[in-house]
């Protein structure tokens, strides 16, 4: 715009020389000349601030695709995280799901043995029934019926001739003794005597002694001091879980000996039987559907129902320990096992 004035100055000049107008012509020629130039610029100064408008639109513009573009990065950094979070929680959920199989396949395995385990308690209940009812018919009846019948013989010859009495008396009482006997041997098998009136010690170095006369088997027992204090529930899942060990060992195990070591802690009572007889799979033996292992799942449920736990360990050249463990708890006199 300077340019063009410039020259529009200097062509205006040569028009406007004094020595070939007058005065008039010259004032006539720079209001045209001032018109002609007004009407040159203006496009210009239209166009320029049509520019400058136009600039600062852009710049406007610029400014908010500046912005635009900051959000769109901090949204693209957010979406990045977020398509992190939810891989990890699909991964979460895919490791949930199989753990969920798992359990689900380990909740259907427990329920079947559970199942089995119930109609094996039934079957051996009525077994057991059977051959208590048959032990009493075939042996005590029989005992009683020929007591009763020499008592009679004894009456009729008492009365006749006294010779030889005191030999069929004491025949008579022998009967009477191993009467007395068989009772006590069911009575034994059903629940021992011993665990209620003397306590776990005494019951367990008893049938550790029955144990030993039975199988030939060696056998000790290591008891701590402190175990009054377990509850009658306890002191017979004690047993009960030896019990079912020592028959276990005496069935499969093939062993030469066998340790019972009971061990009072400062919160626990824990009871471990060891045998050195052959090892077995426990795994295989804790998932199998034999009805021969429902023995082990009749331990370790008779364990956790006294809130205690039951671990076993069985490896090849070490034999095989069962430990089982229950929390002490504080109890009146009159509920502590003796």
């Amino acid at each position: 715009t300077l340019d063009m004035a410039l020259l529009h100055e200097q062509a205006l000049l040569r028009q406007i020389a004094p020595e070939e107008s007058s005065p008039s012509a010259r004032l006539q020629m720079l209001k045209m000349a001032g018109s002609f130039f007004a009407e040159a610029i203006t496009p210009l100064e239209e166009g320029h601030r049509v520019a400058l408008e136009s600039n600062g639109q852009l710049s406007r513009m610029n400014k908010a695709l500046k912005q635009r573009t900051l959000a769109l990065a901090v949204s693209n950094r957010q979406l990045k995280r977020e398509v992190a979070r939810r891989k990890v929680v699909e991964k979460h959920l895919r490791e949930s799901e199989q753990q969920s199989l798992v359990l689900l396949t380990q909740s259907q395995l427990l329920q079947e043995q559970l199942r089995g385990l119930s109609r094996r308690i039934l079957l051996v209940q009525e077994d057991e029934r059977k051959r208590i009812s048959r032990e009493l018919h075939d042996v005590v009846a029989q005992l009683l019926t020929g007591i009763n019948m020499r008592l009679a013989n004894l009456k009729t010859e008492a009365q006749a001739n006294t010779k030889g009495i005191d030999r069929k008396i004491s025949n008579t009482q022998r009967l009477v003794e191993k009467s007395v006997n068989v009772v006590h041997k069911f009575a034994l098998e059903l629940r021992p005597a011993i665990l209620d009136d003397l306590g776990l010690a005494p019951a367990l170095h008893s049938l550790l002694k029955k144990f030993t006369k039975e199988t030939g088997v060696w056998s000790s027992l290591a008891v701590s001091k402190g175990i009054d204090k377990l509850g009658n529930a306890e002191c017979t899942v004690f047993y009960r879980v030896a019990q079912e060990a020592l028959s276990n060992v005496s069935q499969h195990a093939q062993a030469n000996r066998v340790e019972v070591v009971v061990e009072r802690h400062q919160t626990f009572v824990r009871m471990r039987i060891h045998d050195d007889g052959k090892a077995f799979d426990v795994e295989h033996a804790r998932l199998s559907r034999k009805r021969q292992r429902l023995g082990l799942i009749g331990m370790r449920e008779r364990m956790e129902m006294v809130g205690g736990t039951f671990i076993i360990e069985s490896k090849s050249g070490q034999g095989t320990a069962i430990i089982a463990q229950v929390p002490l708890a504080c109890r009146k006199k009159e509920h502590e096992c003796k």
